[in-house]
């Protein structure tokens, strides 16, 4: 029988290598494509200034490697940093023209991808798996 832990580094070593190959469709990184939709969900909720300290906050990334991901996408035309109204000492980032509402188009590569690889499953499976894994997550958010 196989371990719970190495079917679940399956499952999702396939589904990071099918997102990362429509992130790369888009010109960017599986990680980069995470941290705009982050920037864009948030912008949807309706924050009015995003900082780099929340972006590290929500992806677990680091100040550096944050500050080079924010580089490339600003580079790239999807974000643009501006001083910060509230305090000078932070940059607030925003998507641009091109990359607002991009945190629809992630949800729907998500659906995607979850359909193909759950294609063996009735609807009711998919629906209890989700539940399930919800359950896990919120058990994971609480510690």
């Amino acid at each position: 029988m196989m371990p719970f832990g190495l079917k679940i580094a399956i499952i999702n070593r396939e589904f990071r290598k099918r997102l990362d190959e429509k992130a790369r469709d888009m010109g960017l990184t599986s990680v980069q494509l995470r941290i705009l939709g982050s920037i864009s969900r948030l912008e949807a909720a309706g924050e009015t200034e995003i900082h780099q300290n929340d972006l590290e906050r929500l992806e677990h990334i680091t100040h550096p490697a944050m500050t080079k991901h924010i580089q490339h996408l600003e580079r790239k035309g999807v974000v643009r940093c501006v001083p910060s109204e509230q305090d000078r000492r932070y940059k607030k980032i925003s998507c641009t023209e091109q990359s607002a509402g991009i945190h629809q188009m992630i949800l729907e590569h998500d659906r995607e991808v979850f359909e193909e690889l759950c294609a063996s499953l009735t609807q009711e499976q998919r629906q209890i798996l989700n539940q399930l894994t919800d359950i896990i997550v919120k058990g994971i958010d609480t510690e």
